[in-house]
């Protein structure tokens, strides 16, 4: 753990649930991952901003004790950033959740506000706030000594705990946009599912050092997105440079909550599993069947994880590109 020296400048109290809010952006009613994340680091305090509020506010259920629901179509957080400030200027700690839309407005709610900005937040304790740094092999302690804004790792901060509400009470807010220039959407595509922040995808595929080469990982990525799923892997595979870093799942990657995890040869190195989140459904496919990844698992096969995935490839009409390959024998 490394402490920085000199705390961000500003009343004490960082990181305490009391005297916080957090902003959250929705889009068509869905909450970003991190969400709770950050309705618990506020104490249950939120703010929701965007199109479909009322919809997400029921979604939040007992995690929230007070919900304020601003609705406004589209995304413009430079619009948005002066009336929010206006909204939680009384709160010393500004929670956003580290999704895309989080990070985006963060900046701009800081900026506005007059304070400091930190960023990828995975603990957080009465003054001071902990950052990962170096791709999470550093944990870097920011002394916190006032007011400040700050984003969520996504599933860096344990929400369970502050599930306490009796269900949300929306607050109706009115609020015009301030003029500012932000991006104009022309089209709004699916995600990419080879290519989508890992953190973000509900449904993931992982392959571990039990699959034989990358021919294999080719073919695991033709499966997956047979399956609807985007597809990482372990540190061991990104390595080697079968893969690229941004695909690898832990905690020196991607910090992933999925509905769905397939893994595939990964024996479960905690660095790994602790990465993992809270998955609803886990099937792992490994030889030996008393590895932690194996204990975890909902479904637990004892098979070869190299033919398992080539069968599957057959299954589900992969088989011509796998034998170009070479991962179909």
């Amino acid at each position: 753990m490394v402490s920085a020296t000199e705390p961000v400048p500003g009343s004490t109290g960082a990181g305490a649930a009391t005297d916080a809010v957090a902003v959250v952006c929705v889009r068509s009613g869905a909450l970003p991952a991190g969400t709770l994340d950050a309705v618990a680091a506020a104490g249950g305090r939120v703010v929701l901003v965007g199109s479909g509020t009322a919809v997400a506010a029921e979604m939040l259920g007992g995690a929230a004790v007070e919900v304020s629901c601003w609705e406004a179509a589209g995304f413009a957080p430079g619009r948005w950033a002066g009336p929010l400030a206006e909204l939680v200027s009384g709160c010393d700690q500004v929670v956003l959740p580290g999704s895309p839309d989080g990070r985006d407005l963060a900046p701009r709610l800081a900026a506005v506000l007059d304070r400091p900005l930190v960023c990828g937040v995975v603990e957080h304790g009465p003054g001071r706030l902990t950052v990962s740094a170096w791709g999470g092999s550093v944990m870097v302690d920011v002394p916190v000594a006032g007011p400040v804004v700050w984003t969520v790792h996504p599933v860096a901060v344990t929400a369970e705990a502050h599930l306490h509400g009796t269900g949300p009470v929306p607050v109706p807010v009115t609020a015009e946009p301030t003029e500012a220039h932000d991006a104009v959407t022309v089209e709004v595509l699916g995600p990419d599912l080879a290519t989508m922040d890992l953190a973000e995808a509900p449904r993931l595929v992982g392959g571990g050092a039990g699959l034989d080469g990358p021919e294999r990982f080719e073919l695991l990525a033709a499966v997956a997105a047979r399956l609807g799923a985007a597809m990482g892997a372990t540190r061991v595979v990104t390595d080697r440079g079968w893969l690229s870093h941004d695909r690898q799942i832990g905690t020196t990657g991607v910090v992933v909550d999925p509905a769905l995890y397939l893994a595939f040869g990964i024996s479960g190195a905690v660095q790994h599993t602790a990465g993992l989140g809270d998955p609803d459904h886990i099937i792992s496919v490994n030889t030996e069947p008393h590895c932690p990844m194996m204990s975890m698992a909902d479904v637990a096969i004892v098979a070869d994880a190299n033919e398992t995935v080539a069968e599957l490839a057959r299954m589900l009409g992969c088989v011509d590109g796998a034998e170009r390959s070479g991962a179909v024998s």
